[in-house]
């Protein structure tokens, strides 16, 4: 995960983290209407830390089905490995250890794996990310063994608008980033931040949520990133994909968020012109 993913899922996890929000959006992504005396209960992972990112969102409908509900600024291919690690933690925490060891079969919570993608590189409105393409391709073994779907929807703003339209909240978070953007051409990312809030209050786009949760937006939004973790980050990724890629990856993210060029620089050792580039 980029450092800037980390403060957007802050935000999105803010937003919907009770039960009726969550309902509102599950009913959107699946197109359904989940009846109002549904039980919802949470269990998001909060003590799981992947990389230096928390879960996201985890709950069940009616002990039934659990959903695990990731947000992404940057597409990680690797969702499905860590959809694996997230859902069993789940199962730990929603399955007393001791009937595992009884005779009879314990029937568990159906999962949904689901990611809402938002990022500025180019998307599909849907896409599909299996597991076994993970696989080490060994002949003549069969993945039948062991599958997890995950289901990515792209939540820009204008893009899959029947889901959109069905989620006040999930609309108007998408309003909210886009206006981040359309703001920051102009303006400093935490003049930008503010901006977007005042327009969206004035435009009763999740007006009380921001009236109470503003000044935590803001923070969540504009906190500079720690030099230790931008480091931590910078090695992962140059050992898998090579330093400058992971270089330019990380700059294009720091500048995203705001980073002055000056900062980019000392952090990736991309020259200046580089750095004006992706800046564009």
């Amino acid at each position: 995960m980029y450092v800037n993913t980390k403060h957007k899922a802050s935000v999105f996890s803010t937003l919907f983290s009770d039960p009726e929000t969550l309902r509102e959006l599950y009913s959107a992504i699946e197109g359904v209407d989940v009846p109002k005396d549904a039980i919802i209960n949470i269990n998001t992972l909060s003590d799981v830390l992947f990389m230096g990112q928390l879960n996201d969102v985890s709950f069940t409908i009616n002990d039934q089905l659990v959903v695990l509900i990731e947000h992404q600024s940057t597409i990680n291919n690797n969702i499905p490995i860590r959809m694996l690690m997230y859902i069993g933690r789940v199962y730990e925490k929603i399955i007393e250890k001791e009937r595992l060891y009884q005779k009879k079969l314990v029937k568990i919570p159906v999962p949904e794996f689901i990611v809402l993608y938002n990022g500025v590189d180019p998307f599909p409105d849907y896409k599909k990310l299996s597991l076994s393409d993970a696989f080490m391709n060994i002949k003549g073994k069969s993945i039948e063994s062991l599958e997890l779907i995950v289901h990515v929807y792209n939540i820009n703003h204008g893009r899959n608008p029947q889901m959109l339209e069905k989620s006040r909240n999930l609309d108007g978070y998408s309003i909210f980033i886009a206006k981040i953007r359309e703001y920051r051409k102009n303006l400093s990312l935490e003049e930008s931040v503010k901006a977007a809030i005042k327009y969206c209050i004035g435009k009763e786009v999740l007006k009380e949520f921001f009236k109470e949760h503003s000044s935590e937006v803001i923070n969540m939004l504009t906190e500079e990133p720690s030099m230790e973790k931008i480091m931590a980050i910078l090695t992962q990724e140059s050992r898998e994909e090579g330093r400058e890629e992971a270089s330019m990856q990380i700059a294009k993210n720091l500048l995203a968020k705001g980073s002055t060029p000056e900062f980019v620089q000392e952090i990736t050792g991309l020259s200046p012109d580089v750095i004006k580039e992706l800046d564009n």
